[in-house]
């Protein structure tokens, strides 16, 4: 059997071997998963702790819902209303309710006016929101111009929120990157990004939360690349799925870890795309990530062994020696 040193290795230093106090079940803990890219008003949550997923972040969907959901699992940050260019993605889609989007009508940096960008981010912050979505969809409609942007950029990070892109079709990576966007919702996938333009998104600091297996064809081998250079290049890699887009099952997505693990992302950085707290300053309090049987032996058998992950109370895990 995999030592702890070995276990922690490959896994990281929040991996344990352990058993459970109740019946005695031998595995191994890890830190919370998160799934940094759904939206909850398109999928049944319940199931997601029972397969693995502690934490969840929602990505566009309507803010005062969103501001009254009771603790509980998976625990949720969100990041209330799409934020979009009057008559943009995704104000003609069936799957977005008019609650889910806003029209922002003006850069204006005042509070108060009417679709103004700093009226708009105010309002996803006062109910809650833990980050601000931008929509900079140039394939479906209008889009929301630098200067605005800009705006909207400003006044999130004076209200100490990161921004998070929708970023499709060509040249909508670079304006997220050259506008000060903290992260991109989807990694870019529309296009090749050139390797000078991915090594400025890492050294800023910006995240690129994964959805690869969303796609098919041309669009998944230049998002796999986008990632693949990103990852060499520093940057920081979320985990993401993009559940309630598809028919996509609760919980660990092991075919999403799989393409990440392909693309260059293996081992302790594939625990981490899943640990990673952002845009939470922490991750959920309590509870753990227990993976039952023996360990993975090699980077490589991850994804398949995070398929038997469920969510237990910490106070439920006991060290084995």
């Amino acid at each position: 059997m995999i030592d702890v040193d070995e276990l922690q290795e490959l896994l990281g230093p929040g991996a344990h071997p352990v058993h459970l106090a109740l019946g005695g079940e031998q595995g191994t803990a890890l830190p919370p998963l998160i799934d940094h890219h759904v939206h909850l008003h398109l999928t049944d949550e319940t199931m997601l702790a029972a397969h693995g997923i502690a934490g969840v972040v929602d990505l566009g969907g309507d803010p005062v819902a969103l501001a009254q959901r009771q603790d509980g699992m998976p625990r949720v940050a969100y990041a209330g209303a799409f934020l979009t260019a009057p008559g943009g993605y995704p104000t003609d889609r069936a799957w977005a309710p008019v609650a889910t989007w806003r029209e922002v009508r003006s850069a204006s940096p005042a509070p108060g006016v009417p679709g103004g960008a700093a009226t708009l981010v105010d309002e996803q912050a006062e109910f809650g929101a833990s980050v601000i979505k931008v929509v900079l969809h140039a394939d479906a409609g209008p889009v929301l111009d630098a200067g605005t942007l800009d705006a909207i950029v400003a006044r999130a990070h004076e209200r100490g929120l990161p921004v998070v892109a929708h970023v499709e079709g060509v040249g909508m990576a670079r304006l997220a990157i050259e506008g000060g966007v903290d992260a991109l919702a989807h990694t870019p996938f529309s296009e090749l990004l050139d390797a000078d333009l991915i090594e400025r998104a890492a050294v800023a600091g910006q995240r690129w939360i994964s959805t690869l297996d969303i796609h098919d064809g041309a669009a998944r081998a230049q998002a796999a690349a986008n990632v693949a250079t990103f990852a060499r290049a520093g940057g920081a890699v979320l985990y993401g799925t993009d559940l309630g887009n598809g028919p996509r099952a609760p919980g660990v997505d092991t075919a999403e870890l799989h393409e990440l693990h392909e693309a260059g992302v293996q081992g302790h950085a594939l625990i981490a795309t899943l640990t990673d707290p952002w845009p939470q300053a922490a991750a959920p309090s309590g509870v753990a990530t227990f993976v039952p049987g023996l360990p993975p032996g090699a980077a490589s058998e991850i994804p398949a062994w995070l398929a038997g992950a469920r969510v237990v109370p910490r106070e439920e895990l006991v060290p084995r020696r």
